[in-house]
């Protein structure tokens, strides 16, 4: 089977990116550079999968055991949704009440969604199951714009961008906190192995994620009684050892998956990106072929590692401008590590974006803060229990 796996030609492809981080290291190792398949020497290879991109590696250690095109920049589809919890879990208080807003259900009528109504209350810990148990895209925009503070969703989204970028995920740029298709939305496999590696490193999204089901709460009058959720991802009823994960699909993103598993005592996280069913089956039957090769695979053999946001710190290096631009200023291809900005004014504007970003996240934390320490002082003086969250 080649890697990358050659997609049905009625797929369309993923688009050329037209956003990407200027300069710096290609992180991860030079192994993870190309679009073929790298495996440790001496290992056998790995099962083959209808994916075009993916990665495994160790989310403990760091160690990536083997991936295919770990740069290569797709759709994410509701992987998306990973990021948005790796940003805002840390700044949203799980009791704070939102009220659905029309904002909110601003989306295509066969967007999948968990339910929301406008004007309905519903606390951030419930929004959480319903984001990452039904994917709901209703959700992730009242997470993104409770996030975002008074500057709303998009405020959210700026925040997600500085948070892919202090992780290092220098593939990624959202331009919605979801996952539909849009023209500047990007990520890769390596890219959500980093990730899905600062999430599970969080009791609060291990617990979100790995429910099985939950009574989603009514909203009278509209909904008098409301409905059961249910977890879509399979691998937690399939595969022993499961911890959790997310499925995603879009038409131009395909299948996309993440999921992660343990066994003794190692934890390893599976990344897919463009995958089709046909012909290994759904996304997580492929990662549970994949986790089965790795977890046989010797803990030392790795053909890179995951960087952790101190390593990034160190060794990020300033923004250079690319040696030879693509067609309207961007790098040629979309695996390339060379910047995708033609000029220093492209750079330039990078840097002023980025600068925007950090500045929009600093604020976001700020007003996160503030608000629960008004929730903290309510409570208190209403005698109910206060814990830290």
């Amino acid at each position: 089977m080649p890697c990358p796996y050659q997609s049905l030609p009625s797929i369309p492809p993923t688009p050329p990116a037209t956003i990407r981080t200027a300069g710096g290291p290609l992180w991860g190792g030079d192994q993870l550079g190309g679009t073929g398949l790298a495996v440790p020497s001496g290992v056998a290879a790995p099962p083959a999968v209808a994916a075009t991109t993916w990665v495994v590696a160790d989310l403990d250690s760091g160690a990536v055991l083997a991936a295919c095109g770990a740069h290569v920049r797709r759709r994410p589809a509701s992987v998306q949704k990973l990021l948005l919890a790796a940003t805002a879990l840390p700044l949203l208080p799980p009791d704070q009440v939102v009220e659905a807003t029309p904002e909110d259900l601003a989306l295509p009528s066969d967007s999948s969604a968990v339910g929301l109504l406008v004007g309905g209350k519903y606390p951030v810990s419930t929004l959480w199951y319903g984001l990452l148990l039904q994917s709901g895209n209703d959700a992730a925009n009242a997470l993104a714009r409770m996030a975002g503070g008074p500057g709303g969703i998009a405020a959210g989204v700026a925040a997600m961008n500085a948070e892919a970028y202090r992780l290092g995920a220098e593939d990624t740029h959202a331009s919605n906190p979801h996952g539909l298709d849009e023209p500047d939305q990007f990520t890769s496999a390596y890219d959500l192995a980093l990730i899905a590696r600062a999430d599970f490193a969080r009791e609060d999204f291990v617990r979100y994620d790995t429910l099985d089901r939950m009574q989603w709460p009514a909203q009278p009058p509209r909904d008098p009684t409301g409905y059961q959720i249910q977890n879509e991802n399979q691998l937690l009823k399939n595969y022993p050892g499961a911890l959790g994960g997310k499925t995603g699909f879009t038409d131009q993103a395909r299948h996309t998956y993440v999921g992660a598993a343990q066994r003794n005592g190692r934890r390893l996280v599976v990344t897919l990106m463009g995958a089709e069913v046909v012909p290994f089956g759904r996304t997580w039957k492929q990662a549970s072929m994949l986790l089965d090769w790795a977890f046989a695979v010797p803990s030392a053999a790795q053909v890179g590692h995951l960087v952790t946001p101190d390593e990034v710190t160190r060794e990020r290096t300033p923004p250079t401008p690319s040696a030879a631009p693509g067609p309207h200023g961007t790098a040629a291809g979309p695996a390339s590590p060379v910047s995708d900005f033609g000029s220093a004014w492209g750079i330039l504007g990078a840097l002023i974006a980025l600068a925007v970003a950090v500045l929009g996240l600093a604020v976001v934390k700020v007003v996160a803060l503030a608000r629960r320490r008004r929730s903290r002082y309510r409570r208190r003086a209403q005698g109910a229990p206060v814990r830290d969250v």
